[in-house]
């Protein structure tokens, strides 16, 4: 089984756990654990064949145990036990909007509903409004949220590139509205996480009611899912639920912290919170004695640092709030200076008309100036994809003088590079041969065919891509499609140890689609010196604007700026690049 599934596995015995009324830590228990592996690197059959299942966070014991169970036996007893008690069905209901682990065990003990189809039958022929806590208004909310439900696809998580257009435009509207004083995306977005639940936003206000009859009303609404006068949610057409929540001003920095998420990293901080005399909540730090009994005034926070500071923290950014090292990072002091879009100063990964793309190449060299960088390379595809209009060496040899042309009326203060995206065939062979890879500036390597390959094979095609000397980068490294498509089943503890012996860096592809390496593998890479790139892949002049999230996927990775190449001076990139060569 994959670490994926394995993660998947321990979501699905927590969410058990809670219909079966567990106490709280024992079911976080495995929902940290199957975080921790969800985001965990290497290959957890290296881990435990090496004793290192424990070196995991929140992976303990028993869980290595589980672990360990599952790799040799490819199941988990404790599951199937797990699984006798519980119909599969009963736990999918917990994907229904306003069906808690309550409500699901509700439905299956007093009314014998096991599937989302029989609840939904049973709520058409009006049987759950008699049930206890349940009514007519109650079955009709959960008609809708089936409805919804089935208008979406399996996997209800959209692309970051999706969610955060659509959270920044409802945003940008409601903070028009007189008396909207600061407005926030928090939740998984602001945490820059690659598929997205549902958007939260929250704004500061003294008179909410006019921005909460805007937000419902907004035209990018198609279902009012509750209107109130402090929290309304809302399902969208693209068929995103969106809750909007506001506060008053001096209660901003409590309620920002604590619906940024993670429930481990906020879990961490009620913890750290208690150790210092005060219990936190969404609304404000309120002093305790040992008992937990409130024994003094609410301490309010108008602003997010104020409630770290309270805790003896500094402020964590929000990218690394997911439990994974940053609360004992902040203690030590070790936070790291995390990368922003401003220390970009290239992009390494664009195409023109000479392949797929839709500007020339004059083209994207002038937006790339306007947008403020200083150099780029032009990498279009080579010859084998010919879907792509892939350069054959006549071509690519014609496109190189257009762009030394180019360069001239650009140079100095703004540089263009000839490079390519090189095509790893499904032979392991490169699409160009190492005399003409010699003639450009720069080079990638990339995965786009045969990516079901065996594990041993296809790793092996990227390692001999890494291992030559022309290669300057690999590109989208496992060629993931956000959602449509896992990366390829690669053995990365192998590539990373082919990319840090030959020193060629790894591409962090920023368009949302891709988001790949991702910043689990990211972060790996470059605590083993691997130096990163980042790049938009752009195939227009708009498509330059994804740089941004490449950037939050680096933040999330923990990734500071000299990691990544693109940060870099032009004679520290050049010099870095002829040694390569």
């Amino acid at each position: 089984m994959t670490n994926r599934e394995i993660a998947d596995l321990f979501d699905r015995v927590a969410d058990m756990l809670q219909i079966k009324g567990e106490i709280i830590h024992r079911i976080m228990a495995y929902r940290n654990a199957a975080e921790a592996i969800r985001e965990q690197p290497r290959d957890l059959r290296a881990m435990a064949a090496s004793n290192e299942l424990g070196t995991i966070p929140h992976v303990g014991k028993i869980i290595a145990e589980k672990i360990t169970e599952i790799l040799e036996t490819g199941e988990l007893r404790f599951y199937n036990e797990l699984a006798e008690e519980i119909p599969a069905g009963v736990i999918d209901m917990l994907r229904i909007n306003g069906v808690g682990p309550k409500k699901a065990k509700l439905f299956w003990d007093a009314a014998r509903i096991t599937t989302i189809e029989s609840l939904e039958a049973a709520a058409r022929a009006g049987k759950l409004r008699d049930l206890p806590g349940m009514g007519a208004k109650s079955e009709a909310k959960i008609l809708e949220s089936i409805d919804a439900f089935k208008r979406r696809a399996s996997d209800t998580r959209m692309p970051l590139g999706v969610a955060l257009p659509a959270a920044e435009a409802i945003l940008s509207r409601l903070m028009q509205i007189p008396g909207a004083l600061k407005g926030e995306i928090a939740g998984s977005i602001r945490r820059a996480r690659p598929t997205i639940g549902d958007i939260d936003l929250l704004i500061a206000s003294r008179d909410p009611q006019p921005i909460m009859d805007a937000f419902v009303a907004d035209e990018s609404v198609a279902r009012i899912l509750g209107h109130g006068s402090t929290k309304s949610a809302v399902e969208l057409q693209n068929g995103l639920q969106v809750d909007l929540r506001i506060l008053a001003p001096e209660r901003w920095g409590t309620a920002l912290q604590y619906f940024s998420g993670s429930q481990g990293h906020n879990i961490r901080v009620r913890e750290i919170a208690l150790e210092h005399g005060l219990s936190l909540n969404e609304h404000a730090l309120t002093p305790v004695n040992k008992s937990g009994e409130p024994v003094g005034e609410e301490i309010l926070c108008a602003e997010e640092n104020e409630v770290y500071a309270r805790i003896g923290l500094p402020w964590i950014p929000p990218e690394l709030r997911e439990d994974q090292g940053e609360i004992e990072a902040a203690r030590l002091g070790k936070l790291p200076t995390l990368i922003q879009l401003g220390d970009l100063h290239a992009d390494l990964h664009m195409h023109t008309v000479w392949s797929d793309g839709k500007g020339t190449v004059r083209e994207m060299a002038a937006a790339a100036r306007a947008r403020g960088r200083r150099w780029i390379v032009i990498t279009d595809h080579s010859r084998s994809a010919a879907v792509a209009n892939g350069l054959s060496i006549e071509r690519l040899m014609a496109q190189q003088q257009e762009i030394r042309q180019v360069d001239a009326e650009f140079a100095p203060d703004f540089r263009i590079f000839h490079g390519s995206e090189v095509e790893i065939k499904a032979d392991g062979d490169l699409d160009f041969p190492d005399e003409v890879l010699a003639q450009l500036d720069f080079v990638i390597a990339s995965l786009h065919v045969s990516l079901r390959q065996p594990r041993e094979q296809i790793t092996e095609r990227l390692i001999r891509a890494i291992r030559n000397p022309y290669i300057d980068l690999i590109g989208h490294p496992r060629g993931q499609l956000i959602p449509e498509r896992d990366g390829a089943d690669l053995d990365m503890d192998a590539v990373f140890e082919a990319a840090a012996a030959s020193g060629i860096a790894l591409e962090i592809n920023a368009n949302p689609e891709r988001l790949d390496l991702e910043a689990r593998y990211a972060r790996r890479a470059a605590q083993l010196g691997i130096p990163l790139a980042i790049d938009s892949d752009a195939h227009s002049i708009h498509n330059m604007d994804l740089l941004r999230y490449g950037v939050m996927t680096a933040r999330r990775g923990w990734i500071e700026p000299q990691q990544v190449i693109n940060t870099w001076s032009l004679e520290q990139f050049m010099d870095w690049v002829k040694r390569r060569g």
